[in-house]
């Protein structure tokens, strides 16, 4: 199993166009990407091509990695997951009439709805400040970066079953916190 620094030591070098580099690459984080994939597509032929462009697209865009200044896996796991949005935007078909697309145009978020969305992003932040602030790290992680359990605990150092007990917990508390 590759460290966080094992494989930000492979990205910087496939930063440099090693070949080698990619191969050890693939299989230390396929399986997580390909998951990632899955969970968006939802079609296994989907994600498996899906993943193949990832790694194209990591091969492209390595050198970019340093200058995000997230963790490799969270930046690998954030291309793989743009990707996929990306490819299932473009099954949508075109609208085959201007009466359509302003049709669909017009299902877009009122100011309203806007405005009410960016308040519940503030009361998620909100209540995600009342968590310790490594606990707060470890969720989002696990929801944002999609870390695994094993991925969380060995980052942050503890057990496993500890890692699954902050994250139990902390939902609990963001879920208090919301419903006041």
């Amino acid at each position: 199993m590759s460290t966080e620094a094992d494989i930000a030591s492979m990205i910087q070098r496939v930063a440099l166009r090693d070949r080698a580099a990619l191969a050890q690459l693939y299989p230390a984080v396929s399986a997580k990407l390909f998951s990632v994939c899955l969970r968006i597509l939802r079609n296994r032929p989907d994600a498996e091509d899906a993943l193949q462009e990832v790694f194209i697209k990591i091969w492209q865009r390595a050198d970019r990695f340093a200058a995000a200044g997230t963790s490799p896996v969270g930046w690998l796991v954030a291309v793989a997951r743009n990707h996929a949005i990306d490819r299932l935007r473009s099954r949508r078909p075109a609208s085959e009439s201007l009466d359509e697309a302003h049709a669909i145009a017009d299902i877009g978020r009122s100011p309203e709805a806007e405005t009410v969305l960016k308040g519940e992003g503030r009361r998620v932040d909100r209540c995600m400040q009342e968590l310790e602030p490594d606990r707060a790290g470890a969720v989002r992680s696990a929801y944002v970066e999609g870390l695994s359990y094993q991925e969380l605990a060995d980052r942050h150092s503890v057990p496993l079953n500890t890692m699954r007990t902050w994250l139990r917990r902390s939902l609990m508390k963001l879920r208090e916190c919301l419903d006041r």
